[in-house]
């Protein structure tokens, strides 16, 4: 899942940042309203943290060129302005949450979970395929042997094709997904990843293929 936070202050941006990074999300990060806009124009996101006074253009105003050109990415706002009528307004443009500072950490990773969940359009907390559950609140991979551990990077990605089972997930979107502008991720890189989550997987009943030239896919037909 690809995030883009959009943050002034600069210790609070660095520590969500890494907050959010270290969960396996691709995390872009923009200090001023001006340069969100323009990264929102060209690039997609799952979801969009907006602080609303920002230098240059105003959070609002970012949010309101998103809805006019029918950008669908969930947005939280993030922001001090905490009186009912701000929030009212908030959410009347088009915002999907609306969180006050100071805030709790584990509240606001809460709210990230959910509103990616909505985003993807999933309503059950957990995804079983084979003998693999993966807890969607928790976002780990689990077997009747216990939980699967995985670099943050291969658990995104099986988090995206689990997520997804059935369907055929290309490699470009495999990479908008799992990068930020400053990440690479080469086809290479990508086929290791697959390749070790094949070996992982296959006792238990899921079964990772190949669509040749494509992408990969879960096929939901096979396993147990």
């Amino acid at each position: 899942m690809r995030i883009m936070l959009v943050e002034d202050d600069l210790p609070l941006a660095e520590a969500l940042t890494a907050l959010l990074v270290n969960s396996g999300y691709a995390v872009d990060t923009v200090h001023d309203g001006a340069s969100a806009e323009a990264l929102a124009a060209v690039e997609r996101f799952d979801l969009v943290i907006l602080d609303l006074n920002l230098p240059e253009m105003d959070g609002l105003a970012v949010l309101r060129a998103m809805r006019a050109r029918s950008d669908h990415a969930a947005v939280m706002i993030l922001t001090a302005r905490s009186a009912p009528e701000d929030k009212v307004r908030g959410l009347n443009l088009g915002a999907d949450d609306y969180m006050a500072k100071p805030f709790d950490v584990a509240e606001f990773e809460a709210r990230v979970r959910s509103l990616l969940r909505r985003q993807a359009g999933l309503r059950a907390a957990t995804l079983v395929l084979g003998d693999v559950t993966l807890d969607l609140i928790s976002r780990r991979f689990h077997t009747d042997a216990g939980t699967i551990d995985l670099p943050a990077r291969e658990r995104a990605l099986l988090e995206l094709l689990f997520t997804r089972a059935g369907k055929v997930v290309s490699k470009d979107t495999i990479v908008q997904s799992l990068t930020s502008l400053d990440d690479m991720l080469s086809d290479n890189a990508i086929e290791q990843y697959v390749s070790r989550l094949r070996r992982r997987l296959a006792p238990h009943g899921v079964v990772l293929r190949t669509a040749r030239g494509i992408g990969y896919y879960i096929d939901k037909s096979a396993g147990g």
